[in-house]
């Protein structure tokens, strides 16, 4: 009798152990899921996401020495008599460094640079006008650019504003700019961030040639923290447009259509480390800092050298082989070919954007 209640008990062991181990197991998960929710979502993306139709690729021939007009045959356009006006408008925010390459690198062939700021950033923070305190560095385009100030909205802590919409407003504020700027029907206009840097060929190109579609999306090669760290060519947001009355400003997919290995995006390409905290916290991604250790210099300063992610993300990428392929650290490189001319022609001021300059300074400056 007793052996058989020994075996009974034996029997019913096992649940007890199992309601052990779900009483330690399931907080585990439940803890782990809402810490890495996000890391979790993104993983599986290719199970509940689709990715967007793909671009029809327009080929881009390039050559030195190469005359324009054969250029715009190879394209399938013809040479025009005498080139397109040029209006570059962007929005800014801090990024005065890549702001001088930009406007050194354009300069010969923009008709005007028009450039629109805040005095808060898309999530509310007040902040300088700093191109405005800082206009004097760009003097050798004084009479190119046309200035305009967006009144933002500060919003206080905890009220949950969706920053897209702030950022939907200063946007929408660019095209009045544009028309004081005097920008005509047939200008080329280019739709960008100040991050996003079409290369001089093309600009000289599109201006040169007629029969260039009315819109282009333009494929950027796309670097992070620097020069250092290409990523891969998936940057298409840049657009050129040939203007008209219903040419409106915007930063999404407009067209099917993107022109191939355009020039340049160099993400969270910042001198300071007080540059890449205040990117982190003002831009419409801001909820991407899920902890304030995120904010920690020295933590940021060794994810810039390691070519890590500043937010602890995975890919956004829509196929299981795609995200492994890009998990990890972003390769260094040793080249410094095919960049901006006026960068290598200045590597003593922007040796923090080149190869073996990962690091970076403490807090802003205004005049390296």
């Amino acid at each position: 009798m007793a052996t058989r209640f020994l075996r009974l008990r034996n029997r019913r062991s096992p649940p007890k152990l199992l309601s052990i181990a779900l009483l330690i197991l399931v907080p585990v998960c439940v803890i782990g899921i809402f810490t890495n929710g996000q890391k979790i979502s993104y993983f599986f993306r290719p199970l509940w996401d689709k990715p967007p139709a793909p671009f029809r690729r327009v080929p881009h021939y390039y050559a030195e020495n190469v005359s324009m007009e054969h250029l715009c045959q190879l394209h399938g356009w013809s040479i025009r008599s005498q080139p397109r006006r040029i209006f570059d408008s962007i929005m800014f925010s801090t990024e005065l460094d890549l702001l001088e390459i930009r406007w050194h690198e354009l300069n010969p062939y923009v008709s005007k640079f028009v450039i629109l700021e805040s005095n808060t950033t898309f999530t509310g923070i007040p902040k300088p006008l700093f191109f405005a305190s800082n206009r004097a560095r760009f003097a050798f385009a004084e009479n190119k650019i046309v200035h305009g100030v967006f009144p933002g909205r500060i919003t206080s802590p905890g009220s949950h504003e969706d920053p897209f919409v702030l950022e939907s407003l200063q946007r929408g504020a660019m095209n009045a700019l544009l028309l004081s700027a005097g920008i005509s029907n047939g200008d080329l206009l280019i739709m960008s961030d100040t991050d996003e840097v079409p290369s001089p060929h093309t600009l000289k190109l599109l201006q040169w040639c007629d029969g260039v579609p009315p819109v282009l999306h333009l494929e950027l090669r796309h670097y992070m923290y620097s020069f250092e760290f290409p990523v891969d060519y998936s940057s298409w947001r840049a657009t050129v447009h040939i203007y008209s009355p219903w040419t409106r400003y915007r930063h999404s997919r407009q067209t099917d259509l993107i022109f191939s290995d355009a020039g340049w995006h160099c993400s969270f390409c910042f001198r300071s480390l007080q540059e890449f905290v205040f990117k982190m916290t003002g831009y419409s991604h801001a909820d991407r800092v899920k902890r304030m250790d995120f904010l920690n210099y020295s933590r940021i300063q060794k994810i810039i050298c390691r070519g890590d992610d500043l937010f602890d993300m995975l890919p956004e990428e829509y196929s299981f082989q795609e995200l492994i392929k890009k998990m990890g650290s972003i390769p260094h490189s040793a080249s410094a070919v095919h960049l901006p001319a006026y960068l290598i022609e200045n590597t003593d001021r922007f040796r923090f954007l080149l190869p073996g300059g990962c690091i970076r300074s403490k807090d802003f400056t205004t005049n390296p």
